[in-house]
């Protein structure tokens, strides 16, 4: 198991984009959650299997079909903040 976390920049937010994450990460058995953040972008913990986590932040650089990413960050997971996730949230 593993976690990333995770900051998407572009034009992210009103184009779906945490709708499309959150069903993406259904499909890869991703736990987490996925937000807005106030300054425009969208920010998220991804959490399971290594290949899984990465097929995930590899999707963030395509996200919704109307969205326009320009930049995907990947923090350093900080294990304190490791949590035992039991599903993928849209969380404000």
């Amino acid at each position: 198991m593993t976690q990333k976390h995770v900051f998407i920049s572009g034009r992210v937010q009103g184009v779906y984009y945490r709708d499309y994450t959150r069903r993406e990460a259904e499909k890869l058995g991703i736990k987490g959650w996925v937000r807005n953040l106030p300054d425009g972008r969208v920010e998220a913990v991804f959490e399971g299997p290594e290949d899984a986590v990465e097929n995930m932040v590899a999707w963030c650089y395509q996200g919704s079909p109307r969205s326009e990413v320009i930049k995907v960050e990947v923090a350093k997971s900080n294990p304190q903040l490791k949590e035992n996730f039991i599903d993928f949230k849209i969380t404000r």
